[in-house]
């Protein structure tokens, strides 16, 4: 089952989220001019990286799986802009290929070349926009961006500790919500198929 939520964040509202968590005031624009301001440079360059940090984990929402892939004309298969990771699918059991990204395109470590003659399904870790993110991780890129913040800009161990809690809480808030979105199960069952556990309650319609 999924359980959706709306209320996002914007990218303004998380830098005032973390500017509020070490004591500064929000601002209005975290565009134009509003950059010229280093602090406000720094928390917007930190809240970008956190966002590839945390998205680097491969989440449910940015995972796909077995993604049919055509090569071009030239028998490439070029890497997207947005893919954190590019590989083949079930490449831990097929070892007649074995996939790394160079000069912008997937190479064959076992035939030496990035020159594909057939498709090839493919796992894709996607890079989303901070405003594309679910709201529970979201929620966890703002309180590990505030705690690495805290400690660049603020001279309070105390400050940082406090925001390390709040990190912990918020990455068990993002993993409970990514494993209801994955609907995970105990036999591994892949898309497309369907499967019913027991019941307990049922034995009492017996």
């Amino acid at each position: 089952s999924e359980r959706i939520l709306t209320s996002t964040d914007t990218e303004l509202s998380a830098v005032n989220s973390i500017l509020g968590s070490i004591g500064q005031s929000p601002v209005t624009s975290i565009t134009g001019n509003a950059l010229q301001n280093p602090e406000i440079s720094l928390v917007v360059n930190i809240l970008s990286e956190v966002n590839k940090d945390v998205q680097t984990e491969s989440w449910h929402f940015n995972t796909e799986y077995g993604i049919k892939v055509e090569p071009d004309s030239n028998g490439y298969f070029e890497v997207p802009t947005d893919a954190i990771a590019y590989d083949i699918n079930d490449g831990q059991a097929d070892r007649f290929r074995d996939v790394v990204k160079r000069n912008g395109r997937l190479y064959d470590l076992v035939e030496h070349t990035d020159v594909f003659t057939a498709p090839l399904k493919i796992d894709k870790v996607t890079l989303y926009q901070f405003t594309d993110v679910p709201p529970p991780i979201q929620r966890y890129i703002i309180a590990r961006a505030s705690r690495r913040a805290a400690s660049q800009l603020v001279s309070n161990t105390e400050l940082v500790k406090l925001l390390r809690l709040t990190e912990e809480e918020t990455r068990a808030s993002a993993l409970e919500y990514d494993c209801q979105q994955g609907d995970a199960n105990f036999m591994g069952w892949d898309h497309e198929s369907a499967y019913r556990a027991y019941q307990p309650y049922k034995a009492l319609i017996r």
